[in-house]
């Protein structure tokens, strides 16, 4: 078995990216086997030099690095917006690096989120990220509704643990009428499922619903095409499958049909402003057309060189081939699982690919489930645990290999859960 993972390996034209990334050492020197790139993404070994780069015109230049050099700050952002929108199937004018996930959430849901008397629902899936949960929450609550009617959560049905695509379309022409804004997590960070955006966008749209997406963990883990399904907009985080470092600069994608909407009210900043005017001082805020006129500040630029630095690998190796062998990675780890005892745990990610990314969600004996993740860091292995009882395994196509999975599952053979 060990012998056909590195047959995989050999034969894998993306093999080459791992020796891009820096990989955690065991404490003997060995590569550990990371599996948590859907919680944090290892470091692009480019990303140093980028920052280290920018450091240097700090040093060098002081204030007139935005103006001076190569790469100057005032339009660096701009470096990321073409891989950004390739990464995402959106429209240059329709993606911006920008703030965090949450803020950026907050300030699409200031735009997208219209409550009326009898249109104020927000319709998620239960157990959405807590974020997202707060999010949602206390934008109700401002606008003065009780979240406990405002916001909807879909539920699986009894005895399962994924919503039924049919279940949530059925939802949406239920609720339909009430609802303002449908949000969604794709993939759900708990369970691994992937919702299918064109159809949920569709039908949101033909009962008068906004809709939006958190792609924390989709964004550079899906194949995603985000103008042609057209959801109104979509927020996500850097720091997971993009790799940019912890706490990195988060995106934002708005669809070009809002791209001149004046009447859509926003928050406004100043990096959002005409830019041609913007050293002007005047007031009146002039936004920029499209998703870049939702900026507040100026760029953070020692993230977003770790994050270009990223973008660039993804660029070379393009997300439909990083697809397919996530696809690979994802389905072996799976038939290495199966045949495991049944007992031991159980996968309750869909098995259906197209509803699922790069990650596997293993429900373990609750009260075996930090030991075993003790277990298995102590034998190299790096993933996590989500309360009560998931063990959560990422095989990410840009730096983990089948070896890695076989190891991974190698190691789990050895703890014997009760």
């Amino acid at each position: 078995m060990e012998d056909f993972a590195r047959r995989l390996d050999r034969e894998d034209p993306l093999a080459r990216f791992r020796e891009q990334f820096h990989i955690p050492l065991t404490e003997s020197g060995e590569p550990r086997i990371y599996l948590c790139g859907n919680s944090l993404g290892l470091q692009p070994k480019k990303a140093r030099g980028y920052i280290e780069q920018e450091l240097d015109r700090w040093a060098r230049l002081g204030v007139e690095g935005h103006f001076r050099g190569q790469h100057s700050w005032m339009p660096y952002h701009e470096l990321l917006t073409e891989p950004t929108a390739r990464l995402v199937g959106g429209l240059p004018h329709e993606v911006v690096v920008m703030n965090s996930l949450t803020v950026n959430l907050h300030l699409m849901m200031v735009s997208f989120y219209r409550p009326r008397r009898d249109r104020f629902k927000i319709l998620i899936e239960g157990g959405a990220f807590p974020s997202d949960q707060y999010a949602v929450t206390s934008q109700a609550a401002f606008h003065g509704y009780d979240p406990k009617e405002a916001v909807v959560e879909l539920r699986p049905r009894l005895g399962e643990d994924c919503l039924r695509p049919e279940d949530i379309l059925s939802a949406i022409e239920r609720e339909g009428d009430s609802v303002a804004l449908i949000l969604l997590g794709n993939p759900n960070y708990f369970t691994g499922q992937a919702f299918d955006i064109a159809a949920i966008t569709q039908a949101g749209h033909a009962k008068g619903c906004r809709v939006g997406f958190d792609l924390a963990h989709g964004a550079g883990n899906l194949l995603l095409k985000m103008h042609e399904w057209g959801p109104d907009f979509a927020v996500w985080c850097c720091y997971k499958y993009l790799n940019a470092g912890p706490g990195a600069v988060a995106g934002c994608f708005v669809h070009e049909r809002h791209a001149r909407d004046l009447n859509l009210p926003r928050f406004a900043g100043w990096w959002g402003h005409n830019k041609e005017t913007r050293f002007e001082m005047k007031p009146g805020f002039d936004p920029i057309p499209g998703a870049e006129g939702w900026q507040l500040s100026n760029a953070p630029i020692l993230q977003m060189a770790a994050l270009r630095a990223s973008l660039e690998l993804f660029d070379e190796a393009g997300m439909p081939e990083l697809r397919k062998k996530a696809d690979r990675l994802t389905g072996y780890l799976e038939y290495l699982l199966d045949q495991l005892p049944d007992e031991q745990f159980r996968i309750i990610t869909p098995r259906d690919p197209a509803q699922r990314g790069s990650q596997l969600s293993l429900q373990v004996p609750a009260r075996s489930g930090r030991r075993l993740l003790a277990g298995l860091e102590r034998a190299g292995v790096i993933c996590d645990y989500r309360e009560p009882d998931i063990i959560r395994v990422a095989p990410v196509p840009l730096y983990n290999s089948f070896l890695d999975v076989w190891r991974f599952v190698n190691a789990l053979t050895e703890f014997e859960l009760s």
